[in-house]
């Protein structure tokens, strides 16, 4: 049954992750509820990946012309400086509050989807 599970939640990651939704956002909680890793594991697993599958989609976004390169150098530089700092953080956090912080994330997440499909009705 583990292996079905990490099959589906791979097709599951990456498809959502094809789709540039954030396979992780799905992937990290049926790893931790479904197979009982704890947080720094799953997100772990998440990092490596996400990694893989990301080439993969970035080449065929790119190929029908969905990256924009322009200002770019600027979130990446952001994006890998604050990643370090961050990495160091999730790995001294004790798992639980890791996953509350990761959960209260997701919630402020749905609660911004939520309104944005109220204003656009």
């Amino acid at each position: 049954m583990t292996i079905f599970l990490q099959i589906l939640f791979g097709i599951l990651g990456g498809f959502f992750g094809g789709l540039g939704m954030g396979g992780g956002t799905l992937l990290i909680p049926l790893l931790t509820i479904f197979l009982g890793f704890d947080q720094q594991l799953s997100q772990g697993i998440n990092l490596l990946t996400f990694l893989i599958m990301a080439v993969f989609s970035l080449y065929i976004h790119s190929r029908n012309g969905l990256i924009e390169t322009k200002g770019i150098v600027w979130i990446i530089l952001g994006g890998v400086v604050f990643a370090v700092g961050g990495s160091f953080l999730a790995t001294m956090l004790p798992s639980m509050v890791l996953r509350r912080c990761f959960g209260v994330f997701l919630s402020i997440l749905a609660i911004f989807e939520f309104i944005k499909a109220l204003k656009e009705k």
